[in-house]
């Protein structure tokens, strides 16, 4: 159960990274940002899609590592969501949301991925 919670995470930042590499205007519209350059492009595939690449692939590295590197990447993912979460409360304190959905759908999901990665550890 504990690789599978690990799984699950890895696969939703493998596709988050895949879907920013290929489709990074795609991926940031339900926030109404715009794309409407290769430096904003190149910015969103790095840091969504890059990132989430690397992060997948490190999540499901990590399930062949014993004790300590296991425990060190997953413990490092879950607290960069927890982080990613925080951020997005403190943005609640300064300016409301319209909708439940992208900023409080993605806080849950976040929230959710870090305490499966905390659960894994259990």
């Amino acid at each position: 159960m504990q690789a599978v919670l690990i799984i699950v995470v890895a696969v939703f930042f493998l596709g988050m990274g895949v879907f920013g590499l290929s489709a990074p205007a795609a991926l940031i519209r339900p926030f109404r940002m715009i794309a409407d350059s290769a430096e904003a492009r190149s910015e969103i595939r790095a840091v969504y899609g890059g990132f989430g690449v690397a992060v997948g692939g490190l999540l499901l590295t990590a399930l062949a590592g014993t004790g300590g590197t296991r425990t060190g990447v997953v413990l490092t993912v879950a607290v960069s969501l927890l982080g990613m979460a925080s951020g997005r409360l403190a943005g609640r304190a300064i300016e409301r949301p319209a909708a439940f959905h992208p900023v409080w759908c993605y806080f849950w999901v976040e929230v959710a991925a870090a305490g499966a990665l905390l659960a894994s550890l259990m």
